[in-house]
């Protein structure tokens, strides 16, 4: 009966720490001393989400057994939180603090388009799971209201 719910609020779970580390991406995107890695600074690099399926319980350990992988499903978990680490863009700027000996300053890797139309695409995920989370309550109170008469 609580499938449905538990379902859905892992998924709003999921999205909402994707706006957080889409947040965090877009808060950095001029930030060129994020980690102190081999005796120099390095830029801010991009965050991204990995999502995956639960791993089912009982009920979908048994379908698998049986041969009907169809059964369903249990939700979604973040697996990891990895870093792109694709070079970021060299701006010309020798008078920067952290600019080479040519005068280049490699900035953050993250592309303030990217990370809105991420924003987009997860806020629709989240408003999303959020009507049918309140779909699945509206049909639970339904159903109390027939047990009433």
């Amino acid at each position: 009966m609580f499938q449905s719910m538990n379902i859905t609020s892992s998924a709003l779970t999921a999205q909402r720490l994707r706006m957080d580390v889409i947040s965090s991406n877009m808060a950095n995107v001029d930030t060129t001393r994020a980690t102190f890695e081999n005796g120099e600074w390095q830029p801010y690099k991009r965050k991204t989400v990995m999502l995956e399926p639960k791993s089912g319980g009982f009920s979908s350990h048994l379908s698998k057994a049986m041969g009907s992988e169809n059964g369903p499903g249990n939700g979604v978990t973040v697996s990891a939180i990895r870093e792109d680490n694709s070079q970021g863009e060299l701006m010309y700027d020798p008078e920067h603090p952290d600019a080479d000996e040519e005068g280049y300053v490699e900035m953050a890797n993250v592309d303030p388009l990217r990370e809105t139309v991420d924003l987009m695409s997860a806020t629709r995920s989240y408003e999303g799971n959020v009507t049918v989370f309140n779909a699945n309550k509206a049909m639970m109170m339904r159903a109390l209201q027939i047990g009433k008469s």
